[in-house]
């Protein structure tokens, strides 16, 4: 049995069981042709699926204090397009056609024949190969229908294009977390626009900036005499996104007590205005953001539980930009583009020494500070290049933060990487020409080569430009 992903990989196989002996058996069987990734219960099994990208679960019906139907359910509420088998014992049978008319696969009964199980998990995992295909179309379609300002190829990054085209077809709740400056806004739009509600309001409010003793008048409304200087009755987000998206950032520095009553609003649909007797129906599908580990919050009561488990219908994570560093080109890229056309420029792209400047540097500010940079790069140039003297100082300068697995740099390592952002700029500053920057570094030319040479640098064939 030869299997393969669509991008030409081992599959990856979660198998969800208490009993060793069968979860040894099924590797036996499946491991020469697939990564066997193991589960005993319910949270561990959970935990595997939002850490690795699964494509075929094999699930257990019954397993410590859940039915099979109840792990089934928690399984598509992250992924619905997950394929799912069920392992059952032959007096279980009844329960595993229930979970297949709620989504599941098929089922296998224990002691399984290996040309069964075989010939089940090839077909099931083609099943799922094509719905990845489709879903990558879509994202690609939707490049060009609204994800236009979403960059990036990196797996992580794939997989987020994949999620939000397929949770965009539908009204469910979705939190999305991660750094500030990571794009949580512009998914939350993409969402929008790709869904049903697309010609509908799209309404962001972002909590932190509004000051608290407004925020409830805010989100909710207000009657006229509600409070002092309320003049006129005034509608809150809700009533103003009725019939769309409803997009909440900074969800985590929510008071406790406007939760509940943002719970009760999620719960029941309607809303009540401050200084209002009556209720208002609102239809509105809600997108929150947060950048805050809103489950260490829930441990530590700063944040409602059942609010948490409202919001976290479907679960997006943004990844910082340090750690898909291999974006960095394109997101310049786009964003040169992006100014251009808003400033009336022609800058083509960006000197030879740049680059590795930017790919060095551990962007605390994420996307957000990248496209700053590059803004400002563009507003400011004056001829068809970006140079490194056009690129902040703090850039090119070694940064001990706490972002790196090695927690900061050494004072020798601090020093080289300072020496070669300033050899860089002095060559950038002199087009390249060895000869110059080495009379201004008061360095023999030969010295000069030798150190380019080690830090693996060379002038480019032609500067870095726009396709």
């Amino acid at each position: 049995m030869v299997l393969e992903t669509a991008k030409g990989q081992r599959p990856v196989v979660l198998t969800v069981d208490d009993e060793l002996g069968v979860r040894e058996t099924i590797r036996q069987v499946l491991g020469d042709d697939c990564n066997i990734l193991e589960a005993t219960d319910s949270p561990s099994a959970l935990a595997q699926l939002q850490a690795h990208d699964v494509d075929l679960v094999l699930l257990d019906v019954r397993l410590p204090g859940e039915t099979g139907i109840d792990i089934l359910e928690r399984i598509k509420g992250l992924e619905e397009s997950m394929e799912v088998i069920l392992v059952t014992a032959v007096n279980d049978v009844r329960t595993a056609v229930e979970a297949i008319r709620r989504g599941a696969y098929d089922y296998v009964v224990k002691p399984f024949d290996v040309d069964e199980m075989q010939t089940l998990v090839r077909r099931a995992l083609e099943k799922r190969a094509l719905q990845r295909e489709v879903l990558y179309l879509r994202s690609e379609l939707a490049s060009a229908q609204g994800f236009d300002e979403i960059v990036g190829r990196h797996p992580e990054m794939v997989r987020i294009y994949e999620r939000t085209a397929q949770v965009a077809e539908t009204s469910a709740t979705v939190l999305i977390t991660g750094e500030s400056g990571t794009g949580k806004e512009l998914i939350a739009r993409a969402i929008h626009r790709q869904g049903p509600r697309r010609e509908r309001p799209f309404v962001a409010v972002n909590l932190a900036a509004i000051p608290e003793p407004l925020l409830e008048s805010e989100l909710f409304g207000h009657e006229k005499g509600a409070f002092t200087g309320a003049y006129q009755k005034k509608p809150g987000k809700f009533e103003l996104a009725h019939g769309g998206t409803l997009f909440l950032d900074e969800v985590g520095t929510l008071r406790v007590d406007l939760q509940a009553k943002l719970l009760r609003v999620l719960q029941e649909r309607e809303v009540e205005r401050v200084g209002g007797t009556r209720t208002i129906k609102v239809d509105v599908r809600i997108i929150a953001a947060t950048n805050a580990n809103l489950r260490q919050a829930v441990k530590d009561r700063t944040f409602r539980a059942d609010l948490y488990y409202r919001l976290n219908v479907v679960p997006l994570t943004m990844p910082p930009l340090r750690e898909r560093r291999e974006d960095i080109p394109a997101l310049v890229t786009h964003f040169l583009k992006k100014y251009n056309r808003e400033f009336g420029k022609a800058v083509r792209g960006v000197s030879p020494g740049v680059l590795p400047v930017l790919l060095e540097y551990d962007w605390p500010g994420n996307v957000r500070e990248l496209e700053n940079i590059i803004e400002r790069s563009v507003a400011l140039a004056r001829g068809p290049v970006i140079h490194l003297a056009d690129v902040p100082l703090d850039l090119a300068l070694p940064d001990p933060g706490t972002h790196r697995e090695d927690q900061g740099l050494s004072l020798r390592e601090a020093r080289e990487r300072f020496e070669r952002q300033f050899v860089l700029r002095v060559l950038d500053r002199v087009d390249w020409n060895q000869s110059r920057a080495a009379r201004l570094l008061g360095l023999h030319r030969n010295t000069l080569t030798a150190k380019l040479a080690g830090w693996g640098l060379r002038r480019a064939d032609a500067d870095q430009a726009l396709p």
